[in-house]
């Protein structure tokens, strides 16, 4: 994968998995196929390196998955991919239907009201619970419903929105 494109994280190693050089990988992706035995990866270190390898087994664990991948197998390889992600290009981002949007495109969306007020840009969406809620650097807390999301254009790079009463400060 070229220095120059977008990384989109889809899974993160949080731990070696046992003495084998097996990983436990928290996914970051709504397309946990792309973690299927054969298929090849990128892993971007902490420090910045990449490197690609090919999955020999994966299991269902707890929050996310185990994983054996060529190259690494033993303990001391894996632990020292603690903290890398697995990463893709923007391109290979599969297709959402209408009206859906990947999470990375709504990072920095400019928040407004239906009557123009400005409100902050999207810095971090935290999810759980019933829905997921949108923070803004103002540190608004939006939540990701209809009745209050009625816009997003991400072209425009704009969000807008239908407070209801309570959610903005007076």
């Amino acid at each position: 994968m070229p220095e120059d494109t977008r990384d989109i994280v889809i899974g993160n190693i949080v731990a070696p998995f046992g003495v084998k050089g097996e990983l436990k990988v928290m996914l970051r992706t709504d397309f946990p196929e792309r973690f299927d035995k054969g298929r090849e990866v990128t892993v971007k270190t902490a420090e910045g390196s990449r490197f690609s390898s090919r999955i020999e087994r994966n299991t269902p664990n707890k929050g996310g998955i185990t994983l054996k991948i060529q190259g690494v197998d033993d303990r001391n390889t894996a632990e020292s991919l603690r903290g890398a992600e697995f990463v893709i290009d923007e391109s290979e981002v599969g297709q959402l239907p209408d009206g859906s949007f990947y999470l990375y495109k709504l990072i920095g969306l400019k928040v407004v009201t239906e009557d123009g007020r400005e409100l902050g840009e999207i810095v971090q969406i935290l999810q759980g619970g019933g829905n997921d809620v949108y923070e803004t650097d103002t540190g608004l807390l939006i939540p990701a419903i209809k009745q209050i999301v009625v816009k997003i254009d991400t072209d425009a790079n704009l969000m807008v929105i239908r407070p209801m009463p309570g959610l903005l400060p007076e």
